[in-house]
Parts: C-alpha cells; sequence; structure tokens
C-alpha cells in the first residue's frame, strides 16, 4: 500500500542522529511528518530535535540500543507509541567494518550482527503487529546495503548482515503480502558518511594509506545521503518494493542477475586497483 500523503503522519526513524538516518529525518519532515528518532547518541539527537524544530517539524527523540531486544519493546509498549501506532518505521541504525576475514579477529561480528541484523529484526518483531492492528496503509523500510546484493573485499561481517537484512525483508513480504504493511528494502551504493571514518570500525590489518585511499574513493565517488533519504520518501509514497539508490547500486544489481562471474571479476578488480586489498 502506498502513502502518497505524509503530513501528519508518524515516522519513526532507528539510527536518526547521523547520516542517512538524520537525511531521512528531514526528507519525511519537510512532507510534515511527525518524527520520532532514535539513536544510541543522546546528544547528537538533541540537536537533529533543536534542527528539526527550527523548521517548524514536530520531532520526538528517544535514546534506544536497537541491538537490545528489551529496549525495543519497551518503547513499542510506551503509551506514546501505544496511543498511536506508527504510519512508517524505518529501520535504519547499522555500523560497518573493514578488513579482511582472516586478518580480523572474531569480536567485531557479534556487535556488527547485533545492530545491523538483530536491530532490524526487534524493529519489526515488536512495531509491525501495532501496525497491523492500526489498520491503514502502513509501511515499513529496512536498510540494508548494495552490499547486501554484492559485497566488496574486506566487508565480511557487514556484508553477512545485509544479506541478511535483505533476506529477512524478502520472506516479511510474503508473509505480510495479505496485509496492510508494506515492505521497502533499500540498497543505498556508495554513501558519503562518516562509516569509513571510525577507526573502531577498521581491522588493525588495514593500514592508514590504505584508509586514506578508501575515504578518498568515498568522497569522490560516493553521493550524500540526502539522495537516500528522497528515494525513501518516494518509496513510500508510491509503495516500492525494492529501493537501489546511489552509484553503482542499479548496475551492481542488475550485472549479477547477468553474470556471477563476471560480476566478481570486476569487484575484485576495483578493489586492487583502490589499493585496499
Amino acid at each position: 500500500m502506498a502513502i502518497p500523503e505524509l503530513k501528519n503522519k508518524k515516522v519513526m526513524i532507528t539510527g536518526a542522529a547521523s547520516g542517512i538516518g538524520r537525511a531521512a529525518a528531514f526528507a519525511f519532515a519537510r512532507r510534515g511528518a511527525h518524527i520520532i528518532a532514535t539513536d544510541v547518541n543522546r546528544e547528537a539527537l538533541k540537536q537533529l530535535q533543536i534542527d528539526l524544530v527550527a523548521l517548524g517539524a514536530i520531532c520526538m527523540i528517544h535514546q534506544l540500543d536497537v541491538s537490545n531486544g528489551d529496549e525495543m519493546q519497551a518503547f513499542a509498549e510506551h503509551p506514546y507509541m501505544k496511543l498511536r501506532p506508527i504510519d512508517v518505521l524505518i529501520n535504519n541504525a547499522g555500523i560497518g567494518y573493514l578488513g579482511q576475514f582472516l586478518q580480523s579477529d572474531l569480536a567485531h561480528w557479534q556487535r556488527v550482527m547485533d545492530i545491523n541484523l538483530m536491530g532490524v529484526v526487534h524493529g519489526c518483531y515488536h512495531f509491525i503487529p501495532q501496525m497491523i492492528l492500526a489498520g491503514g496503509a502502513r509501511h515499513v523500510l529496512n536498510v540494508a546495503s548494495v552490499a547486501g546484493v554484492y559485497p566488496s573485499p574486506t566487508m565480511g561481517a557487514y556484508a553477512a548482515s545485509k544479506h541478511a537484512v535483505f533476506g529477512l525483508s524478502e520472506v516479511l513480504k510474503m508473509e505480510l503480502a495479505d496485509s496492510n504493511v508494506r515492505i521497502t528494502t533499500v540498497c543505498p551504493g556508495i554513501i558519503n558518511t562518516a562509516i569509513t571514518q571510525s577507526r573502531s570500525s577498521i581491522s588493525p590489518s588495514i593500514s592508514e594509506e590504505q584508509l586514506e585511499r578508501l575515504q578518498a574513493y568515498y568522497k569522490a565517488k560516493g553521493c550524500e545521503p540526502e539522495l537516500v533519504a528522497e528515494a525513501m520518501v518516494r518509496a513510500v509514497q508510491k509503495g516500492q518494493d525494492l529501493v537501489l539508490v546511489g552509484p553503482f547500486a542499479k548496475l551492481i544489481f542488475h550485472l549479477k542477475r547477468l553474470s556471477l562471474g563476471l560480476m566478481r571479476r570486476v569487484i575484485l578488480n576495483d578493489a586492487r586497483k583502490i589499493g585496499y586489498l
């Protein structure tokens, strides 16, 4: 079901304090939606609220760890949330990790999965039932990645988590086919966000020189998160099933369907050319 008119609709966004989540908050607020912004970073959430209110938007903020199922359930059961269930849920919160599989420890795997995958699981599990009971057109956007279609080297945990989000979303589309809730999978391409900026999300095996080249590549080739945010708005308004947005997203999706071997060679050659492999 499409939701062409977003004015006064209740839109919840996880990971809303920065990057794609912050851009989405502004994009939906500009259409008159009421924003419920969640993130682990409370100070950044406060600034987001100040900026949105300055534009005349209505914005509620809540510090929330999507990897914590108890926190997600408690928030879903909050009177404010149950009194008027959300119209749009954007499961966006996520982190990255770069490093070749055999040259990285396994400690980061659990955190990446807890946030990138279980954050989406918790959001869907605790909020979709309310959306179904509320009736009317409702929409869930699960933010995967073009890495969930086909990854680059050094993205083991990240790619695995985003493939899982893609798969979960396909299951939900079938199981909810006869309901009032529409599911959209969002697969951004190269987006110029802070995902490659944090050393805590980079394996020690990645040298500073390699990291600088990768960051330069993201700045040169990546698009701004606002492009993804506008695509998500259109997906809700038109009831789209899949969003491929940003550099190389559509190319990778269709090239993989054409030839898996060719896709692998192209990605591997690109990684070697950039110099982070």
